[in-house]
């Protein structure tokens, strides 16, 4: 990918050679640190630098563009001050010493934390919400995006071109060439769900302020720019950003020590099958990251979270996912409850307790209590345990 649109290219870095994505989220498929040039006419600008792990790699995408158009960058455009988009600024400027900054005050306040010894003097152009900036024969309006997901972030619409530069929304897990069609949402849910999830209500007004707007393209700062039929990604984002479920299904999230939880989530995840369920997810939280679990759990409108008693309390994995839904502020699910101990089963009452500090999660009955492995004389209890989840 190069060419956004005839008077936009991309610069930004692919990188295929990083495990953990902020050191916690797994990126099998890499990520990328995208960065725009805009070509105005008489006047240029760059959207957004990358991480210092592709700062050559940058600086000659932008070289290239120089020599193409002739012009060096007037301005810089810094939408978010986390360090995997602005690590390569202080290269930038030191390279084209004219560059002016063109920022949210609060990215303003920020820069100094991170280039302490940058001299910023008559370098910065402050904008604010509705600002724009009259770049040779196009016109960049902004956006103010706070919390989506830091509090300086804002958005920058290309008035001719119709793309929109939306900071680190609408981005994914995923490299600048991944596809855009339905795989998608796999991993742009994954991202979304577990790096912006909390900030549902920030991405709701953000969403309303670009109603009105007209843009054809949506360029993110990881993973690839979307076109095409856009009201799609917007249509997930309004779900995920209102906690809404995208499927009637249901996810099974199970953390099982000798196996004895992991028989009764899979005889559960077979229930729901036969009862004429068509979306069951069965994960084991003990042997997959979380983060995939999280994801799963916006998806979806019902859980079934089945824990072992450990040390008086439930399993560290599931609670473990059970912290990240809560800080990612999961809410208006459906939730059944099992829970296995040998001598002292106390795990779905913590569960409950767990729930309890989440908005809109009903505990459904009945709870299916295991004493250390599933029993004939359970049976009926999962059968109506998979019943009542349905009817929720």
């Amino acid at each position: 990918m190069n060419k956004i649109t005839p008077n936009i290219r991309y610069v930004g870095a692919d990188d295929d050679n990083l495990d953990l994505f902020e050191a916690q989220f797994p990126i099998p498929s890499g990520i990328s640190y995208n960065s725009y040039f805009i070509d105005g006419g008489s006047v240029t600008a760059v959207v957004d630098a990358v991480d210092v792990r592709r700062t050559s790699d940058w600086l000659e995408a932008v070289a290239a563009e120089v020599d193409r158009t002739g012009h060096v960058p007037s301005y810089l455009l810094i939408q978010h001050m986390e360090p995997d988009h602005s690590g390569s600024i202080r290269d930038l400027l030191s390279l084209y010493p004219s560059v002016k900054i063109v920022c949210t005050p609060k990215a303003a306040d920020m820069l100094p934390g991170f280039f302490h010894d940058l001299d910023l003097n008559d370098r910065i152009v402050l904008v604010k919400d509705g600002d724009t900036l009259q770049l040779g024969d196009t016109s960049l309006t902004f956006f103010t995006a706070p919390m989506v997901h830091w509090p300086e972030v804002m958005m920058t619409l290309d008035e001719r071109d119709g793309v929109l530069f939306s900071a680190d929304a609408f981005g994914t897990f995923a490299m600048s060439t991944a596809d855009t069609g339905e795989s998608w949402a796999i991993e742009a849910r994954r991202y979304y769900t577990n790096i912006v999830g909390r900030f549902g209500q920030s991405v709701q007004m953000v969403l309303k302020k670009l109603a009105s707007r007209n843009f054809s393209v949506i360029a993110p700062l990881h993973g690839p720019a979307l076109s095409g039929d856009i009201s799609r990604y917007v249509k997930l984002y309004d779900l995920w950003s209102r906690w809404e479920p995208e499927s009637r299904g249901v996810l099974v999230a199970y953390a099982s020590v000798y196996g004895g939880t992991a028989e009764a989530a899979r005889r559960i995840a077979r229930e729901l099958t036969q009862l004429g369920v068509e979306d069951v997810e069965l994960f084991d939280l003990c042997r997959h990251d979380v983060s995939y679990g999280v994801a799963e759990a916006f998806r979806v409108a019902h859980l079934v979270l089945c824990s072992v008693t450990y040390d008086g309390s439930i399993f560290p994995a599931m609670y473990n996912f059970l912290h990240h839904l809560d800080a990612k502020k999961l809410q208006n699910r459906r939730v059944a409850l099992v829970e296995n101990g040998s001598w002292a089963p106390t795990a779905a009452r913590i569960m409950a307790e767990q729930l309890s500090k989440m908005k809109d999660m009903t505990v459904v009955e009945p709870v299916l209590t295991l004493r250390s492995r599933l029993h004939p004389d359970d049976t009926a209890t999962v059968t109506a345990l998979a019943k009542a989840l349905i009817e929720a």
